[in-house]
């Protein structure tokens, strides 16, 4: 297909799926819309496929479509579900029911037969990161988990068959559809449905990556921020990253840049914080927190634990989304979540996160 046919196909699945929406009746009804037209085998990225075809300067536009068109889809998918839930509450409401008898209380949780509920320490850390980057002026996106290889590679100076991709394991769904090994794509529609900058957002979610061992899972989240301005520089990069880390685990906090490479920045830097633990000095004043080196655990002795990485835009992404990298300049950052949990919370082993112990997750009840 060429551009007009690609983006005239994009808005027919949209007015249809709006329209299947509108006369949804059951949630059946709405899962059905979600993996015929929006699920890994849908319509939508059928059509998707097509875009590799294109010339490069044509993809930003399909790219925008099919955000609109994925808008509008999910606007109209959202009022269908509200709908559908009121009318079964309705209905549940209008049956009679006693609500004066007695219920049978189980003792399941360490907390007592009341047990009190607490925020998974992933949600509670994702908030409490998402919360710090609303107040340096980041707006919040989202973005889809299964993803097409050119939002998640190429339009991020991955491309095909470079030496790069060999940095992220990645599961393929089919040749160009994956699984995303990143929340980068996230900043990347955001910059095609926002068009002409400035812009900061922030961009949190599940990614995947073939990887396993005490520090690493096949899923993680991360949370990534994007700032492109005019007059953006290395420096605003290092006030941001200060500020952030310093809210996070506090005033006291010293930083250092570490020279990194990113296919997507460039300059690229890995950022270290000193260790919270022993306030950067090697060793923990409690001796239970060292090892049997008489080093502090968390940061082996070195006074430093890594904490992210972060780099000035490259060029060929901001050329790549249709602005000029002559006129616009950015920087942007990731920061994985249950690396900040596990340094948070002294957790040694990111498997805790999803066994679903209760014994382990009751420790986090009335935590801050």
């Amino acid at each position: 297909m060429d551009l007009s046919q690609l983006t005239s196909e994009l808005e027919k699945i949209g007015a249809e799926a709006v329209q299947l929406a509108q006369g949804a009746s059951s949630t059946q009804d709405i899962d059905d819309i979600k993996q015929n037209i929006l699920g890994k085998k849908g319509r939508l990225t059928k059509v998707l496929r097509g875009m590799g075809q294109l010339p490069k300067d044509e993809r930003p536009q399909v790219g925008q479509a099919a955000n609109k068109v994925r808008d509008t889809i999910g606007e109209a998918v959202a009022i269908a579900e509200s709908r559908i839930e009121h009318e079964a509450r309705d209905r549940l409401l209008n049956v009679d029911i006693d609500m004066t008898l007695p219920t049978a209380l189980s003792d399941l949780s360490p907390m007592g037969s009341h047990g009190v509920g607490a925020l998974h320490p992933i949600v509670r850390t994702s908030e409490m990161i998402l919360s710090v980057l609303d107040g340096l002026g980041f707006r919040r996106e989202t973005g889809p988990q299964v993803e097409h290889d050119f939002y998640n590679f190429e339009s991020l100076n991955f491309p095909a068959d470079h030496p790069a991709r060999d940095m992220q394991d990645t599961f393929f769904i089919e040749d160009d559809v994956i699984l995303r090994t990143h929340t980068s794509p996230i900043q990347i529609r955001a910059l095609m449905a926002q068009g002409e900058p400035p812009i900061r957002v922030s961009g949190y979610g599940a990614v995947f990556r073939h990887d396993q061992d005490n520090t690493h899972s096949p899923m993680f989240h991360q949370i990534e921020g994007l700032w492109i301005d005019q007059e953006t520089s290395f420096a605003h990069l290092k006030g941001v990253m200060n500020t952030f880390l310093k809210e996070l685990f506090g005033e006291q906090l010293r930083t250092r840049f570490r020279p990194s490479f990113f296919p997507f920045t460039e300059p690229s830097a890995e950022v270290d914080m000193s260790c919270f633990q022993c306030d950067g000095t090697g060793v923990a004043a409690n001796r239970t927190l060292n090892n049997e080196h008489g080093q502090c655990k968390v940061c082996r002795g070195t006074g430093w634990v890594e904490i992210l990485g972060c780099g000035m835009v490259d060029p060929n992404v901001i050329n790549g989304v249709g602005l000029s990298s002559d006129v616009y300049r950015g920087f942007a950052f990731g920061v994985g979540v249950e690396r900040v949990a596990m340094l948070r919370y002294g957790i040694a082993h990111i498997k805790d996160f999803y066994e679903s112990d209760v014994r382990f997750l009751s420790q986090f009840v009335g935590q801050g």
